[in-house]
């Protein structure tokens, strides 16, 4: 759920974004984006929708990953698409949090998205993972074979199991049916390293999820250091940062730890920050299917280099000295190493001795097949024979603004671009644009929350559904909805303020929610999950009706307002400070929000 907000951003700024990740020879020119496959549940800095609520629906144009995949392939038609499910809707697990009782049903339900892609976006869905970070199934793999296989998947690849190299590599050795079925093992924060079953194996090691780390420069230290050395120490060939793009609010779990940040749509400001240059030493100079050399690439005074062919007469050598304080990555720690200035003499053999110039500043002979180059401490070098890799510039994009203190949307469009509503950033739950065509008056279009059963989890998902926005900053604000109730007797909604939590810890949130019920009555709570009640009464509040909640929070005091009328008043707040605004339901449950409305 990091890519939430850059869907948002107008042009040409959304554009320039991504050309700097996707376009060839340009920035980043990756080679590989990894989605996740929306399963209504967190996955770490907000909920995916699914493109199967319910059993008996299926819709392949919700969120925001199919779009993204398009933008890729618009810029580069070569990239590698694959696809991860984190969570999964309840009737997969049928009751159970867990997708493997049923794994035909599973089986079927993830080459649905794969048949989905290519069916309403032309998409070819290159890989396919078993389930983020949790445990793997044997049959179930083996089944999804069969099952891609069946709908002439052939060519759709398995990786497994993103998470860590053993029990995974273990049974592959042991289990010869699965070995036949598993083409690449991935593994997450490996820090450089594998293990000896995964070598045994012979399959193709992957660093399936890495970087997690704040994308300044230490950041970008990390990602150079890990780039060349997950093949030097571990034989991997091919590394995966998380996340593409920081397009979440940054005081959602993990900030600002993309290979940029694109965080304001409302404003328009991007930064292209340090560890797009970093991935551009390597992916403007090599590409899939080039091959390692298998060289020992550790240099003498600390670093590391790789070298990479395309087996027909082109040569890249990527070089770095990063030193450990400099390169630190947010998992596993780093043992201590030290790296000094040094002088390092490459020898070219057979095919490779011929003249060579490189980048940029760097121009050199080769004198009789080597050549010699003074490595300072934190520097990455690529020597390449090359011609076209460049680092572009776009206009600089707008300075960067809080999010607007005064925000409306009446969720008013008939053929939104998006299934969701802008800044708007599901935490639990999914709302979604909903046209009610029953409703004669104001409220034929509005949001409504649609995951009606608590879904199978990857985090800790609320009991509530809460959907967060704004500025979290924010300290005084007065937020107003409409709302509706649409389950009768037991249901409920909220509107809140100096929300202060989301993400993998939104059961956690604290701020001042306002409740109103299905039963008549009302609640002012100091957190989600309704146990810190500050004051509850009666509202006249029915189900299948529209009411307008105003919840109007002034330092240390808070009072709402019912259909214009006080309701409760003085209600004493210490802390929360500051926060979001949101708006959410007691339950899975459908509920339906108009005329959304926050002066901060």
């Amino acid at each position: 759920a990091t890519s939430r907000l850059l869907v948002n951003y107008r042009e040409p700024y959304r554009s320039q974004i991504l050309d700097y990740l996707f376009k060839p020879n340009f920035g980043a020119s990756l080679h590989i984006l990894k989605v996740e496959i929306g399963g209504d549940g967190q996955s770490t800095d907000g909920t995916e929708p699914s493109h199967m609520h319910y059993e008996n629906d299926e819709n392949y144009f919700r969120g925001y990953e199919w779009w993204l995949m398009k933008e890729a392939k618009k810029r580069n038609p070569q990239i590698k698409l694959i696809g991860l499910p984190w969570t999964f809707p309840a009737w997969i697990g049928k009751g159970e949090n867990w997708p493997y009782d049923y794994p035909d049903v599973t089986a079927y339900y993830v080459v649905s998205w794969i048949l989905g892609a290519k069916q309403y976006h032309d998409l070819d869905i290159d890989y396919i993972g078993i389930w983020n970070e949790r445990a793997f199934n044997s049959k179930y793999i083996k089944l999804l074979r069969y099952t891609l296989d069946k709908h002439g998947l052939q060519q759709v690849r398995i990786i497994a199991s993103d998470r860590l190299w053993e029990p995974i590599s273990f049974v592959l050795l042991l289990d010869s049916e699965l070995h036949g079925v598993v083409d690449v093992i991935g593994a997450h924060y490996p820090g450089t390293k594998t293990v000896l079953n995964a070598l045994l194996t012979e399959k193709k090691l992957w660093s399936s999820e890495d970087y997690s780390t704040f994308n300044d420069e230490v950041g970008a230290g990390c990602w150079a250091r890990i780039l060349n050395q997950n093949y030097v120490n571990g034989n991997m060939t091919a590394t995966i940062a998380w996340n593409l793009v920081a397009s979440y609010y940054e005081e959602l779990p993990f900030g600002r730890c993309g290979l940029m940040t694109a965080q304001e749509p409302w404003s328009g400001h991007y930064k292209v920050e340090a560890p797009i240059w970093i991935t551009a030493h390597t992916t403007q100079f090599a590409q899939p299917g080039w091959s390692y050399l298998q060289v020992d690439g550790r240099l003498e005074g600390g670093g590391s280099f790789v070298a990479l062919t395309d087996g027909l007469g082109n040569l890249t050598i990527i070089i770095e000295t990063m030193t450990h304080n400099h390169s630190q990555c947010i998992r596993p720690p780093l043992p201590h190493f030290s790296v000094t200035p040094q002088k390092a003499t490459f020898y070219l053999k057979g095919s490779f001795l011929f003249d060579f110039c490189s980048l940029n500043f760097l121009s050199f002979q080769v004198w009789k097949g080597s050549f010699s180059l003074d490595l300072n401490v934190d520097e990455v070098y690529t020597l390449t024979t090359l011609k076209t890799g460049q680092k572009c510039r776009c206009p600089e994009p707008p300075p960067p603004q809080p999010f607007p203190s005064n925000y409306k949307d009446d969720f008013n469009i008939r053929n939104p671009p998006f299934s969701e509503a802008p800044n708007f950033a599901d935490q639990t739950g999914v709302f979604e644009y909903f046209i009610n065509a029953s409703d004669p008056g104001d409220h034929v279009f509005t949001l409504r929350q649609v995951v009606v059963q608590r879904p199978v989890t990857w985090a800790s998902d609320a009991d509530q559904t809460i959907s967060l926005i704004g500025n979290f900053q924010w300290v005084n604000m007065t937020v107003t909805c409409d709302i509706y109730i649409e389950k009768q007797r037991d249901g409920g909604v909220f509107i809140a303020g100096r929300v202060d939590n989301g993400g993998i810890y939104v059961r956690q949130t604290k701020g001042v929610f306002f409740w109103v019920f299905a039963d008549g009555t009302y609640r002012v709570t100091g957190d989600l999950a309704g146990e810190e009640i500050l004051m509850k009464g009666l509202s006249g509040v029915r189900d299948n009706a529209w009411h307008t909640l105003t919840l109007n929070i002034q330092g240390d005091s808070a009072s709402g307002l019912l259909n214009g009328y006080p309701l409760w008043e003085n209600v004493t707040i210490s802390k929360p400070s500051n926060g979001w605004a949101a708006i959410g339901t007691l339950s899975f449950e459908f509920a339906q929000f108009d005329n959304f409305h926050v002066e901060a």
